[in-house]
């Protein structure tokens, strides 16, 4: 690489540079500002990510960078973006709740901008080994913060199933890659997929290599058959964790498995197309009946989000622009209703200051806190996918998709999950405003109102604002094809 490469990737790759460098200055900060600078570090954590998304949207650069391993285009843009502000927002939630949950420490942002830097280089993976260590970044980050909490024994062991787990999934995955590599002699994924073009060129070993990737990854969704450590690690992590877990990384998982299927697996597009079929099919049953007896709202969320992983998959399987651009507008629909969820899940203590998260708490919020109870009635059921509020249009485009790659019967069975699904999210809503209040909630931090109050927005305001957001996934998407 000549100097002239170097400044180019250089340039390419600023938003990971801001975020790297920035990560190392924060870790300089905490160690000499001592046990007090965990506010301080955070609000710089913030600025670090606004000045990485800023640097997005508004110096575009696009190319290969570092050999071809780092791919900047449309793609990688728009995903960033919705990955830093599902980063940004769930760090911004943890501001005024850093004490109670043992997260004051000066280490929490640094983790969190480290796992967003794992996070983007993900998301501009170009290279099976840039995409392994890229995960791995992401990854070791998220095993810490998971177990963060030292005095709780919920929080240690959520960090150690998540840890075990973890390793077992990238093991698998680098399996996966050690065949690919083996029958094709190449990682790089324009390379796999000119010499998969090659008559007779798919074997049963790649089918295997492809096969485990898949698996690797789907862990990292949290897909069925992968999603065991998903309800342990939701409830037994501190809830901020718990929020950034279900946002960022899921994005940058997805737009990963996006990139790698659609640019280095495309022509042997019949043999992924199967299993993404089958982890969807079972992430959508899967996650819409095993929540139905959840009593605690952290849980309920996990199988929550393994059923939408499964929606997501569904747009994925189509193969086509038209899916790329449905699992972009999922991710983005997901993340907002999400994090919304999850403000109000933080909202949840009583007067005296004691955490609850059962869902039976929420009893009769119609009459103690009007405001929440709206807003977090019009996410559930957009989670739910009712119309005319945003969860619907997120579904409705992924099975147009599935149903122009005539994949029907997905489709179909993805409508009728949906309405089972409803059952436990409407459960939610009629506790409460039909059930009697239990007791009061304390008063609500300003900053967790404002979450969940624009989040609510988003999900009903979509109809008119949608428009925008649907045509840059459509010219983001056609970056791939």
């Amino acid at each position: 690489m000549t100097a002239e490469t170097i400044l180019l990737s250089l340039h390419l790759s600023a938003p990971e540079l801001i975020l790297a460098v920035g990560a190392l200055v924060l870790l300089m900060v905490g160690v000499f500002s001592g046990e007090r600078s965990g506010l301080v570090v955070t609000g710089l954590a913030i600025v670090l990510l606004l000045a990485s998304g800023l640097w997005l949207l508004f110096v575009p650069a696009e190319g290969l960078a570092f050999g071809g391993v780092y791919m900047a285009d449309g793609f990688s843009r728009f995903m960033k973006l919705v990955a830093l502000i599902g980063s940004l927002v769930a760090l911004f939630m943890t501001m005024g709740h850093a004490r109670e949950n043992q997260l004051d420490k000066f280490e929490f942002p640094v983790l969190l901008v480290l796992a967003t830097l794992g996070i983007l280089l993900m998301i501009s993976a170009n290279d099976l080994i840039s995409l392994y260590l890229a995960l791995e970044l992401q990854s070791l980050a998220l095993y810490v913060v998971a177990a963060i909490n030292r005095d709780s024994l919920k929080s240690t062991e959520a960090g150690l199933k998540y840890f075990v787990l973890g390793a077992l999934s990238s093991g698998m995955l680098l399996y996966g890659m050690s065949l690919v590599y083996g029958f094709t002699g190449h990682t790089h994924f324009a390379e796999i997929a000119q010499a998969l073009s090659v008559e007779g060129a798919r074997s049963l070993g790649l089918v295997f290599g492809l096969v485990f990737i898949l698996a690797g990854i789907a862990f990292k969704i949290s897909a069925v058959p992968f999603h065991m450590w998903t309800p342990d690690v939701y409830e037994g992590a501190p809830t901020p964790v718990t929020a950034f877990l279900a946002a960022a990384p899921k994005v940058a998982a997805m737009a990963m498995m996006t990139r790698m299927v659609i640019t280095a697996f495309q022509p042997v597009l019949a043999d992924w197309q199967q299993v993404v079929v089958f982890i969807s099919i079972a992430s959508m049953l899967l996650g819409s009946f095993a929540a139905i007896g959840q009593k605690n709202i952290k849980r309920l969320m996990a199988y929550s989000s393994i059923g939408h992983m499964g929606y997501a998959l569904v747009g994925l399987a189509a193969g086509n622009q038209t899916g790329v651009s449905g699992v972009m507008l999922y991710m983005v629909i997901y993340m907002i209703m999400t994090l919304g969820t999850f403000a109000i899940i933080m909202s949840m203590r009583r007067k005296d200051g004691t955490v609850v998260e059962n869902v039976d708490d929420l009893a009769g919020l119609s009459t103690t806190n009007p405001f929440m109870a709206v807003v977090l009635t019009a996410l559930m059921f957009s989670l739910a996918g009712i119309p005319p509020l945003a969860g619907f249009f997120a579904k409705y485009f992924v099975f147009v998709a599935a149903i122009e790659a005539k994949l029907y019967a997905l489709a179909i069975i993805g409508v009728l999950a949906s309405v089972v699904g409803a059952y436990y999210y409407l459960r939610v809503i009629k506790l409460m405003w039909f059930d009697e209040a239990t007791g009061e909630f304390a008063r609500v931090s300003s900053s967790l109102r404002l979450v969940f109050g624009l989040s609510g927005l988003f999900v009903t305001a979509y109809v008119l604002i949608g428009g925008p957001i649907g045509g840059a996934a459509e010219l983001a998407a056609a970056t791939l094809f």
